[in-house]
Order: structure tokens, then C-alpha cells, then sequence
């Protein structure tokens, strides 16, 4: 039988549609466990699949998060979102996923879907456009637990899972000063993305913490999408404009990716003449060629940490208790390949 109801399995069973109903919700002492047992079976036997609609009408909840990102085919993505998924099946919640494409009129209407599909709670890492916040103040209003991740809006009232990225961007620079690297060069993000900023952030403290001047033109934004493009179209337009560049740190290890590709290209020694440092830990850093110095972006612990504190503060409403927001910082740090690694130079005897 197909969407089987809940008096279809009464007339099978000889009971009450009372009966077989508490019988699948659980805890009711004049249900016996003998017939609470004979009922999942006939369920299992009758596909008998609970009304959604109805689940909600009688609990205020659907089991169900959603999850709003900027694109899924992203391996640092990618990687977020299995977090998420595994501690959602853990803890008994289905997801549903969206992605912006980067755009914030999608990412707007990706949120008016959820709201309407009634999800518990949202998940989201914000577009590099998104500088109007109204959407997400609304999701708030609306009493819908909210938490960011990656990239945030800090004036955005909810909890928020993120890495230190001017700590990281500060520890990447400081890393290449202490290889001997004087003249950095910085692509960054866009404008309007918090992990853009704070990573020049970070870049620009590195360099004036080491008595080295900042210089604005060694500064080139990735104003596409940050991705392997910009790096490679960048890195031409700074081998042009500063014949004795030594470094150049990227905003992701996609940009790092498009540089390396260049300068093999153009037979630049990396890192002899140019040293590359990427940023998240991306599988395709470990398969370029020469490997890729990084910073190690967590993104399952990520995935994992949003979607608990989501559902914990899901716990929290339905028990009546007040939901105090949190910041998680998740830590990172350097890996060290051959993009930065200089060889060690033998003489012949």
C-alpha cells in the first residue's frame, strides 16, 4: 500500500486510530509494548510515512535545518557541509540545502524558501555581495534560530562559527618575513566580505609589526569570485608592474593555484624567486605542482560546531529557556609545502 494513514493501519491492526497513534509517538503507558511493536511493523509493512504538515500543526517543528552557501561545487564547502550533515543525522534532523551562487538577490530568496518550507533553524555563509543585512535581521524577528559561519555579518544579531582570519593572515605573512621575504605581494578578496578584510587585516599588521612599509600597490583585488582567474590574471599584472616581488600571499589557495600557474608558465622559480602561500587547506593544494603552503581551514569541525549550536538552541526554545548567542573561534594553522620550502642547494666535488 502507498502513503498508508494512520486509519488504514487501525482496520488492519483491529485497534483504534488513538491507539495506533500513541502507539508510533512513544510513552504511553496504555499502550503496551507488544502492541507498540505490532504497529512499527505493520507501519514498516504498510509504508506508512507521518503527514509533514501535520507533524508541524502538533509540534511547532519539522525536524528539518536549513543551509544557505555560496556555491557546493567548493571543496572547503564541500567539506563544511558533510559536518553538517553528519552531526544533523546524529541528532535526528533532516537538511535542506540552498546555495547563492555568490549572488545576494538568490541568497535573499533562498532564505523566503526556507522560511515558507518552515525549517527549525538556518545555516549560512553569506554571498561576497551581501552588505544589506535586512534579510537575515528578519529571519531573527521571525523567532527562526539563525547561525553564520565563514563569512559573517558581525553586526548580525545570532551565534557565529569562525576562524581568527587576521590571526591567520598575521601568521601567514610573519611566516614568509621569517623566510627571508621582504617585498609581499597581498590578493585579496573583495571589499565587502569580512574574511576578505580581516585577512589584509592581518597582511598589512604582519608587515608593519616586522619594520616593513606597507605599499598599496603590492595590494591586488580578486574581484570575481577569488578564484583561479583572479589569481592567474593578477599574477601577470604583478610580474609586469614589480620586477622584485619575493612572495605573494592569496586570499584562497584557489588564487595561490592560479599564481603557481602562471609563474610555471613564465619559468619563474617558485620558490626560488617567488614564494606562494594559499589559504584553507583545499585537496588541489597537495596536487600542484610545486605543493602549496597553506593555512589549515577546518571546515568539517566548522560544518559540525554550526549545525550543534543550531540545534542546540533549538533545545533551548522548546524547553522554554533563553538562547544566549556564541562565537566560536575554531583554531588554524600552517602547513608548510614546497611553494615556500627553498631547496637546499649542493655543490658538486
Amino acid at each position: 500500500m502507498i502513503n498508508a494513514k494512520l486509519i488504514d493501519l487501525a482496520t488492519a491492526l483491529g485497534v483504534s486510530v488513538t491507539t495506533v497513534s500513541k502507539a508510533l509517538k512513544g510513552g504511553y503507558s496504555d499502550v503496551s509494548e507488544t502492541t507498540r511493536a505490532k504497529v512499527i511493523e505493520m507501519a514498516k509493512t504498510m509504508n506508512y510515512k507521518p503527514n509533514a504538515n501535520a507533524v508541524y500543526l502538533r509540534t511547532n517543528e519539522t525536524k528539518t535545518i536549513g543551509v544557505v552557501i555560496p556555491t557546493m561545487v567548493h571543496h572547503f564547502f564541500s567539506i563544511v557541509l558533510n559536518g553538517i550533515l553528519e552531526e544533523a543525522e546524529n541528532r535526528g534532523y533532516f537538511v535542506i540545502i540552498l546555495q547563492s551562487n555568490e549572488k545576494y538577490e538568490l541568497e535573499k530568496k533562498q532564505i523566503d524558501l526556507l522560511i515558507q518550507k518552515r525549517v527549525d533553524g538556518i545555516l549560512i555563509s553569506i554571498t561576497n555581495e551581501t552588505d544589506d543585512f535586512a534579510h537575515l535581521n528578519a529571519i531573527i524577528k521571525n523567532k527562526t534560530p539563525l547561525v553564520m559561519f565563514d563569512k559573517i555579518a558581525k553586526i548580525v544579531n545570532c551565534s557565529k562559527v569562525v576562524i581568527n582570519d587576521r590571526k591567520a593572515a598575521y601568521d601567514a605573512v610573519t611566516f614568509l618575513i621569517k623566510k627571508g621575504h621582504k617585498k609581499i605581494a597581498h590578493f585579496r578578496g573583495s571589499y565587502t566580505p569580512q574574511n576578505s578584510i580581516d585577512r589584509f587585516l592581518g597582511y598589512k599588521k604582519a608587515l608593519e609589526d616586522n619594520n616593513i612599509k606597507f605599499d598599496q600597490t603590492l595590494v591586488y583585488v580578486c574581484d570575481k569570485n577569488a578564484d583561479f582567474e583572479d589569481g592567474y590574471s593578477n599574477a601577470k599584472k604583478l610580474v609586469q608592474d614589480h620586477d622584485d616581488v619575493d612572495s605573494v600571499f592569496a586570499v584562497t589557495d584557489l588564487v595561490a593555484i592560479g599564481i603557481i600557474k602562471y609563474l610555471n608558465e613564465i619559468k619563474i622559480e617558485i620558490p626560488e624567486q617567488i614564494a606562494v602561500f594559499g589559504f584553507s587547506n583545499w585537496f588541489m593544494s597537495t596536487v600542484i605542482s610545486p605543493t602549496l603552503t597553506t593555512i589549515d581551514q577546518p571546515g568539517f569541525e566548522i560544518g559540525q560546531r554550526a549545525a550543534s549550536i543550531l540545534i542546540d538552541e533549538l533545545a533551548e526554545i522548546k524547553a522554554n529557556r533563553d538562547v544566549i548567542h556564541q562565537t566560536i573561534e575554531i583554531p588554524t594553522s600552517i602547513i608548510e609545502r614546497e611553494s615556500t620550502l627553498r631547496k637546499l642547494k649542493t655543490e658538486l666535488i
